[in-house]
């Protein structure tokens, strides 16, 4: 009887454990590197069409499993930019809100420091966001194709570093 106890008890802490570690929500937010404040290097971003924004600010927050996002920023005609979602990385739809761009956005992983975020606006694809972590984390490049909101292509690198 004492045997069967131990391994009981064995098993339990086991099973905590591994819930612990690889169940836990927390335990797969931490792991994820985009968590956190990030601010565009302009000097090292490129727009195309131009002119890039005066500022942009980013801030990724551990929502399910998936992030909050929400950028603050001032466009290149001086006026405040604000947008938000809350989306999982299971390419379904969420709603998009302050684009002028699109109204839905979807997410998916690439890899551990890939992912795409595709942008649409009425159910049609306008945006394809492709974001690449750096491998020491203290930055992210972005980069942007589709259509702006007159219709114009868009070829944009943006670079984000860690605040």
């Amino acid at each position: 009887m004492q045997v069967y106890g131990r391994r009981l008890m064995v098993a339990t802490l086991m099973v905590g454990f591994v819930f612990l570690v690889y169940g836990s929500p927390a335990f797969g937010q931490a792991a994820d590197p985009i968590i956190g404040t990030w601010k565009l290097d302009a000097a090292k971003s490129k727009y195309s069409p131009g002119p890039p924004p005066k500022s942009l600010t980013v801030k990724f927050e551990a929502a399910g499993k998936g992030v909050k996002l929400t950028t603050d920023g001032v466009g290149a005609d001086g006026q405040p930019t604000h947008t938000e979602y809350t989306a999982d990385y299971d390419g379904k739809d969420y709603p998009l809100i302050g684009s002028p761009v699109a109204d839905m956005v979807s997410l998916k992983r690439v890899d551990a420091s890939t992912s795409v975020r595709t942008d649409k606006k009425g159910g049609k694809v306008v945006q394809t966001l492709t974001r690449k972590m750096s491998k020491d984390g203290k930055s992210f490049t972005v980069t942007v194709k589709g259509t702006d909101p007159q219709g114009q292509a868009v070829n944009n690198v943006l670079v984000f570093v860690k605040q």
